[in-house]
């Protein structure tokens, strides 16, 4: 995988890349046209690349099947902060992650190597978004609003949503490497599913690291109240459950530092990612409990209103 982290990397870390230059590097792992597309998005303060990538499996809905599709979802706000700061930022590793998973798993299907579910793989190439004020450090902005990078991402076929993104501006990680969120469906925190969990620690060689999930991150951005990043935005615009994989470091790091990559941790959550598309694909593996779920709903209703902006409350 770290081949492909480097080959990813190497290809973002340009101010002239775009989604096309994606496509025809994943077209040529892949073997034919067709698997991989990118759409501009323009938006108030530039614009954006979303690249979508379908990887059909021998029993998922593209053959026909009824094997489980995964989402894969690179989350960030850009790839690059130009012209504020040159290069590659730290913001961009989600992408990173998500297109080197993509490059994979193509890889794989060209060989033979074809899992049973389809996987979609979707993420967005920005090397020039904006930043913004945050504390404790600043974070990457988008050319786009998140409605916009959900409507793009999350696409209505995923029956869970594996959310990769960079989640190092904070001090409530303090780790080098990745960590777990619990599961969140429907305005719902869930426990940590257990196999998700074993299966990072196979990936890692380590113990599972996992953080906290408040409600205010699970609610859409542009309400008002402070999230922890936009890792778990995709929870906002679909029913399936999503789980966030953090690539994290034992500090504070701003999203748009640059220089502030570390290679093998991106190749560790692409990694997770093909693992978890093996399993999840083949039924071996589930993102939450459903009977388990529907007894929460059953004994406290829905919370899916968390997924909306809400209402203000009446003036005084």
């Amino acid at each position: 995988m770290l081949k492909y982290v480097l080959d990813v990397v190497d290809l973002l870390d340009s101010p002239e890349v775009t989604g096309a230059d994606v496509v025809g590097y994943l077209d040529r792992a892949a073997g034919e046209p067709g698997l991989v597309s990118s759409t501009t998005v323009p938006g108030e303060r530039g614009s954006t690349d979303f690249v979508q990538v379908r990887v059909p499996g021998t029993r998922g809905r593209a053959a026909g099947g009824d094997a489980p599709t995964l989402g894969v979802v690179g989350r960030l706000g850009g790839i690059g902060a130009r012209p504020e700061v040159t290069g590659f930022v730290s913001d961009g590793d989600g992408a990173a992650a998500a297109i080197s998973a993509a490059a994979k798993l193509l890889t794989m299907r060209a060989r033979g190597d074809r899992l049973p579910g389809d996987v979609v793989i979707s993420t967005h190439v920005c090397p020039d978004a904006p930043t913004r004020p945050h504390d404790p450090v600043p974070f990457m902005d988008s050319p786009v609003g998140i409605a916009t990078m959900n409507a793009h991402e999350v696409d209505a076929s995923m029956d869970a949503v594996l959310s990769i993104d960079t989640t190092k501006g904070n001090r409530i990680i303090n780790h080098r490497g990745l960590a777990l969120s619990p599961t969140v469906k429907q305005g719902w925190v869930l426990r940590v599913a257990d196999r998700l969990g074993t299966l990072l620690e196979t990936v890692t060689g380590e113990p599972l690291v996992t953080y906290p999930v408040t409600t205010q991150d699970i609610t859409p951005y542009g309400n008002g109240v402070h999230h922890i990043n936009s890792i778990l935005q995709p929870a906002t615009a679909t029913g399936a459950p999503v789980v966030g994989l953090a690539i994290v470091a034992a500090t504070a790091v701003p999203g748009c530092a640059t220089g502030a990559s570390h290679e093998t941790d991106i190749a560790a959550a692409a990694r997770y990612a093909v693992e978890v598309a093996k399993e999840f694909g083949a039924g071996q593996l589930v993102f939450h409990d459903q009977a388990e779920f529907d007894h929460l709903v059953a004994r406290y209703g829905s919370m899916a209103h968390l997924q909306t902006m809400g209402a203000l409350p009446a003036e005084q």
